[in-house]
């Protein structure tokens, strides 16, 4: 299994000590961080969607141009050990955030299981939720609000 190959790294180091192949290996793949939330100018209160980055390929919650997901995306955020303590919107049950705050991962994160679609069989991941934003209007976002 993955993670005894690679003697549960995310048990012995912290966030800021990860190695690049480790840091990517860390995502779960699940989705959540690319989903679209809109937020009121004047309250700064957040809403989530069901609207997927247009680049998230949502048949397997992967980036579809992570190289340049940055160009492509002004908005895409840089996920480093720094923000994934600022940012309160990512889920609980992000393993950068589990990681972070000194908790194991998932039974079924990927590195646990050994399985790279368990995060999809546990219904974690938002493969079977998410609708790309690709070609719709922004005046249309609101209507996917999640209630």
């Amino acid at each position: 299994m993955a993670g005894h190959t690679r003697k549960s790294f995310w048990k012995a180091k912290k966030l800021e000590e990860l190695d690049g192949s480790e840091w990517e290996s860390l995502c779960d793949g699940c989705g959540r961080c690319c989903m679209v939330s809109l937020e009121d100018d004047e309250t700064g209160e957040r809403f989530a969607t069901r609207l997927a980055c247009r680049l998230l390929d949502i048949g397997n919650c992967r980036c579809g141009d992570y190289a340049n997901r940055h160009a492509a995306v002004s908005d895409c955020v840089r996920l480093d050990a720094s923000a994934v303590r600022r940012l309160d919107w990512l889920p609980d049950t992000c393993a950068y955030r589990l990681v972070a705050a000194g908790r194991d991962l998932a039974w079924w994160h990927p590195l646990v299981s050994g399985d790279p679609s368990s995060v999809h069989k546990a219904g974690v991941s938002v493969r079977d939720y998410a609708r790309s934003e690709k070609g719709l209007k922004i005046k249309d976002y609101q209507r996917f609000i999640v209630p």
